[in-house]
């Protein structure tokens, strides 16, 4: 019996129940041994603990009579196990009177709420559900089927797990309860209805010993192959190093998830020390440390120090209507024991799993689980946290420092050594795991749909454009769909009408799980399936030949442009005209002359550019850029006009088909004589057109030999004409009706059906279809918008608002600077006129005035000469005394010089008479 006290080292007895037939039990009696070992050899002076193990065998009232006689005999004041969650639930009503503490008793439905002194010393089910989805999201799988075993550990993970499924958007199609005591005939049952269903991706929780016989069973059935997907809890992953081989065999492939347990020198040594325990026992094979036994280890260590710091001693109150077994109750409560459990769950060290640290009575979650892939051997292929999810390495303080995907690693190894990640397969809850596809047989139009024999297997081919539609959506699906296609045959083959129609009928009494090929989508047949989108062009269309003819009407050139632009373009032709006079017309005599003459000269100049055959030379750089802007935008007119007036003259007459002509409706259109009614014409020839050469044949013929002169269809069978015919025919889409275009169909309800459609829209958004298309049909896609209208649109305004804003912006500005720089070179000439105003006004024109300023200086160098000459006689005569001096003048007096001359020399003599007698240098200088 253990006595309490704070001063010296005193017995505490412990309670050990273990199922130790089990390798667990086992193994975690050794680890409580090495860990008493450690704790005496310890410097702490740890109470001395004494382990009294009792074997369970693995049966809840076994373990419950075991407690009893412990509590009873020994006096212990801890139990440690039971060791399975059964157990656990029935030994639970004994912590009222000393801590249970249990290292592997996981289930949910353990509570710590009634029994505060029950103490999970293991990680509760529900931290691994997260993880679990996690992985189901990551591989894509967006349904499987969840296999668990029958118990109070098996289900009481499942309500959390399926919320965390449905969060990853997985949906759980079926769940399969396994007894844990089940037979193998009832185990081999249950995989038979999973194989009836197609299931293909599996959750499995369930016991270690349970998971052994189950997983043999699902090996020997096949469902260990290529194409599965299982995924494992930790209860099986902790337990793999103590299976049998056999059993680690036929879990090839099998995902599984497990608390990781950080490295550390501690754990090093205990292993190291573990290995040798079991060297000195001569044991064949040494089995791998797993968690439960780290846990135990800890367990011990857990209750060692609880019990060298104990809490203050105070009794708990037994309560009697809890128990549920009588004798029980004459068990007293034991005060140690009380405080013992207290302290416990305020315990916090470092132990080899890692932190040791209690939440709400249990070990908390741990901060990362360690993905593993049984593969040859069980290996670690990457992790999930709590903080980066799913990831393929961590540090050591579990944050991730790698890749977040573990499939972006390629080394994991599925049932079947695959290496590819299965997809998982839409339940279908039927026997049959393969599609029955009905396919319609065709005469014509093979490049639709068509049938092939293959010359090695000699085995019949579906080919044809929706044919590889419809294989191209299944790949897109995020799971697998096994299919046959099916040749669809009966009486009412030649009238394709009603031969789709019964083909339709036929997936409506499931005969077929679906219909592919060319199949109209109409309400009609909506009422019986269900269609995907369509894959095609929706709508009809019309072939007609193409008849080449000429327009006769005297206007005609007058149409390729609209009266706006006619306008325009006039205007913009007296602008420039006026913009080039403006510049020229002061310096450039070729833009002078009368009012009259100066206006034409400009529309002239103007006009003339159309066929640019100017004769007037420019003189400005701004006029001769205003003509290069505008002779770019006449030649795109001229140009523009000149093809679409050639348009014009030669069209194809479409439209103007007379009323009495006969026309082609082909049996295997979807519209009805309804539709003819308002089409306009009077004879609806319906002619047995299967192929396109039929076709072909008939609109050569014309209605005057029997043929017809137009034949309406859908347009997938008309564009898959015309890549063959489209030198002779074109098409004409009429506007009073349309179809829905080509799609599946399934029986109604049938859950492949949205995801077919996205993957179609899909298709269509990345351009797929259109791709599968230019394969088969090359330049004539079943996505081409074949231009069908035949009238040439005339050419407006808003085409050419561009050419006009250019030469309109060069010409105002050409205009602007012209006039600045010529009001510049007014203000200088006006003073150069103020100055030379007399000789302006007397020799006004310009070469006159020059001719008589020259006229000018040659009288003023004479004068200057003769008044020279005078003076140097008189200065001569002055120094010989005074004496008559005669001198002879020969002028022409008629001229204005000579009378000028004449005048000039009168006033000199003057001056000589009224002179001194000697002249001085001054004056002489002066004059």
């Amino acid at each position: 019996m253990a006595r309490s006290g704070h001063i010296g080292r005193c017995h505490i007895h412990v309670g050990v129940i273990l199922d130790m037939e089990s390798p667990v039990g086992e193994m975690a009696q050794q680890c409580m041994t090495m860990a008493i070992s450690d704790l005496n050899a310890s410097a702490s002076h740890f109470n001395h603990l004494t382990l009294h193990p009792r074997n369970s065998m693995g049966q809840p009232l076994k373990a419950l009579f075991s407690a009893a006689e412990l509590l009873e005999n020994e006096q212990v004041d801890a139990l440690i196990g039971p060791q399975t969650s059964e157990e656990a639930e029935f030994l639970a009503e004994l912590g009222d009177r000393v801590p249970i503490i249990s290292f592997s008793a996981s289930s949910p439905f353990l509570s710590t709420d009634k029994n505060p002194n029950f103490i999970r010393m293991t990680t509760n089910d529900n931290a691994q559900v997260v993880p679990v989805a996690a992985l189901v999201q990551e591989f894509g799988w967006s349904e499987l089927v969840i296999i668990h075993e029958d118990s109070s550990y098996g289900n009481g993970i499942i309500p959390d797990l399926l919320l965390a499924l449905e969060e990853a958007n997985a949906r759980v199609v079926h769940r399969t309860v396994i007894p844990p005591q089940a037979r193998d005939i009832y185990v081999e049952v249950q995989l038979y209805k999973l194989m009836a269903l197609s299931a293909n991706i599996f959750i499995v929780h369930m016991s270690a010993s349970l998971a052994s016989r189950f997983f043999l069973k699902v090996n020997e059935l096949g469902m260990m192959s290529a194409g599965y997907g299982w995924i494992v809890t930790d209860g099986i992953v902790n337990k793999l190093a103590v299976m049998d081989q056999s059993a680690l065999d036929s879990m090839q492939g099998v995902i599984g998830i497990r608390p990781y347990i950080p490295p550390s020198k501690r754990l090093h040594n205990f292993s190291l020390k573990w290995r040798n325990s079991f060297s000195t026992n001569q044991h064949h094979q040494i089995p791998e440390v797993n968690v439960y036994c780290l846990w135990a280890y800890d367990t011990v260590w857990a209750l060692a120090t609880a019990a060298h710091h104990p809490s203050p001693t105070t009794s708990i109150e037994k309560n009697d209507a809890a128990n549920k077994f009588a004798h029980l109750t004459a068990i007293s409560t034991r005060p140690t024991g009380s405080n013992l459990g207290r302290t416990i769950l305020r315990v916090k060290f470092t132990g080899l799993s890692g932190e040791i640290q209690l939440k709400n009575g249990q070990l908390q979650q741990p901060l990362a689980f360690e993905i593993v892939n049984v593969f040859g051997r069980v290996k670690r292929i990457g992790f999930w946290t709590q903080f980066n999810g799913i990831t393929t390495g961590l540090n050591r303080s579990t944050v991730a420092v790698q890749s977040p995907s573990v499939r972006e690693m390629g080394s994991i190894g599925w049932p079947g050594s695959s290496l590819a990640i299965p997809k998982f397969q839409r339940i279908i809850p039927k026997a049959d795991k393969r599609l029955r596809i009905g396919v319609p047989i065709k005469v014509g139009f093979k490049e639709l749909v068509g049938m092939e024999l293959d010359p090695v297997t000699n085995a019949t081919m579906v080919t044809g454009f929706c044919i590889d539609v419809f294989k191209a959506a299944i790949d897109m699906l995020p799971y697998e769909v096994k299919f046959d296609f099916i040749p669809f045959t009966n009486s009412n083959i030649l009238m394709a009408a009603s031969y789709y129609d019964d083909l339709i009928y036929q997936v409506y009494r499931q005969q077929y799980d679906a219909a592919v090929g060319d199949i109209t989508i109409i309400a009609n047949r909506s009422l019986y399936v269900d269609f995907t989108i369509p894959f095609t062009e929706t709508g009809v269309a019309m072939i007609v030949p193409i008849e080449t003819s000429r327009s006769t009407n005297m206007w005609i050139f007058i149409q390729p442009l609209t009266v706006e632009l006619w306008l325009v373009i006039g205007t913009f032709f007296v602008f420039t005209g006026c913009v080039l006079w403006t510049i020229e017309h002061d310096d450039n005599d070729e833009f002078k002359g009368p009012l009259a003459q100066q206006i034409g000269i400009a529309i002239w100049y103007s006009f003339w550019t159309l066929v640019f055959a100017q004769r007037e030379k420019l003189i400005s750089n701004l006029s001769k850029v205003v003509v290069i802007v505008w002779l770019f935008v006449v030649l795109i007119l001229t140009s523009s006009y000149t093809a679409n007036l050639s348009s014009m003259l030669t069209v194809h007459q479409l439209q103007y088909m007379p009323k009495d002509e006969s026309i082609g409706f082909p049996f295997n259109s979807p519209a009805d004589q309804t539709f003819l009614i308002n089409l306009p014409f009077r004879k609806h020839s319906f002619y047995p057109l299967k192929k396109a050469e039929d076709y072909a044949n008939a609109l050569r013929d014309g209605s005057q030999k029997g043929g017809v002169s137009a034949i309406i269809d859908e347009i997938p069978y008309v564009k898959l004409f015309l890549s063959k015919y489209s030198a002779q025919y074109t098409m004409v889409e009429p506007s009073h009706y349309s179809t829905k275009g080509f799609g599946f169909a399934f029986p109604k309800g049938s859950p492949l059906v949205p995801d077919i459609s996205a993957a179609i829209a899909k298709m269509r958004e990345e351009g797929t279809l259109y791709l599968i298309s230019q394969n088969l049909f090359q330049n004539h896609s079943l996505y081409a918008n074949q231009d069908s209208e035949t009238k040439v649109a005339r050419l407006d305004l808003y085409s050419f608002r561009g050419l006009f804003l250019i030469t309109g912006i060069t010409s105002s500005v050409a205009a602007i600077a012209s006039c600045k720089y010529m009001k510049k070179e007014s203000t200088t000439s006006h003073q150069h006129e103020v100055a030379d105003k007399p000789v302006e006004e007397k020799f006004s024109p310009l070469p006159m005035k020059l001719e008589r300023l020259a006229r000018i200086f040659s009288l003023l160098a004479i004068l200057h000469a003769f008044h020279s000459i005078g003076r140097s006689m008189a200065l001569n005569t002055h120094h010989r005394h005074h004496r008559h001096i005669h001198v002879g003048v020969i002028l022409d007096m008629e001229s204005p010089v000579g009378k000028m001359a004449q005048q000039c020399m009168t006033m000199a003599i003057a001056d000589l008479n009224a002179s001194a007698s000697h002249i001085k240098p001054e004056v002489d200088s002066a004059s």
